[in-house]
């Protein structure tokens, strides 16, 4: 059975990325909302926003990041073009080299807030046009999605310890009396559909655990930007 989509925003986004080993998702999902919140889409760099996400909680770039400092980066450190810093494949063995390149030309800001977590939340943003970045728990289906791209929640399908993980959820519909959300993801094309999934009201009720949605671009402090 297909999904009918209500609500699509793919069009607002440009390829899937892949963030490969690293715990990046939280930086490539809040990297991916806030380019689509723009006027044309141009990748922004994760790797900076991941940087200052880090610095801002006091956590190793060897570990994953939280959403508060994340939001608190995007507002206030920004975000420079991908091509300004790319994304690395790993970290320097030394950490005290991990820092941005002393330029980075241009950073964007973009304000923005965590919400009540909801299935119908999310529909409800979505329908006014805004991707919301969900942070649920995964389960061993998520990793390989069926091949009709629907995945829903099965009691024992649990994986534990259970990871986490951040994504983009850019759409809604249904597949015969079931709601679904269109998610983006960061393990590159070759997962789902192109890098995109459908996930279950189920699903996402049972394993949906913080969200946040992005709103207006903000000035970045100049102190900020030349640190």
């Amino acid at each position: 059975m297909t999904v009918t989509a209500v609500v699509d925003l793919r069009n607002y986004f440009g390829a899937v990325r892949d963030q490969g080993d690293r715990p990046t998702c939280l930086a490539f999902a809040a990297s991916d909302a806030h380019a689509a919140c723009r006027p044309h889409w141009e990748p922004l760099s994760s790797e900076y926003a991941f940087f200052y996400a880090q610095r801002r909680a006091g956590q190793p770039p060897d570990r994953g990041a939280y959403l508060e400092p994340m939001l608190d980066a995007l507002r206030l450190d920004g975000q420079p073009l991908e091509q300004s810093w790319p994304y690395l494949a790993s970290l320097p063995a030394d950490l005290t080299s991990y820092s941005p390149p002393a330029k980075v030309g241009k950073v964007y800001g973009r304000d923005g807030g965590r919400q009540n977590i909801g299935f119908d939340r999310i529909i409800g943003a979505l329908d006014t046009g805004q991707p919301v970045i969900a942070l649920m728990k995964l389960t061993m289906t998520f990793f390989q999605p069926p091949d009709e791209g629907v995945i829903d929640y099965v009691d024992g399908d649990d994986v534990f310890p259970v990871p986490r993980h951040a994504m983009v959820a850019v759409g809604h519909g249904s597949r015969g009396s079931t709601d679904v959300v269109l998610v983006r993801n960061s393990w590159g094309p070759s997962w789902g559909q192109d890098g995109y999934a459908w996930v279950t009201r189920a699903f996402v009720e049972k394993n949906l655990f913080d969200m946040a949605i992005l709103k207006e671009e903000t000035d970045v402090p100049h102190s900020a930007a030349a640190a």
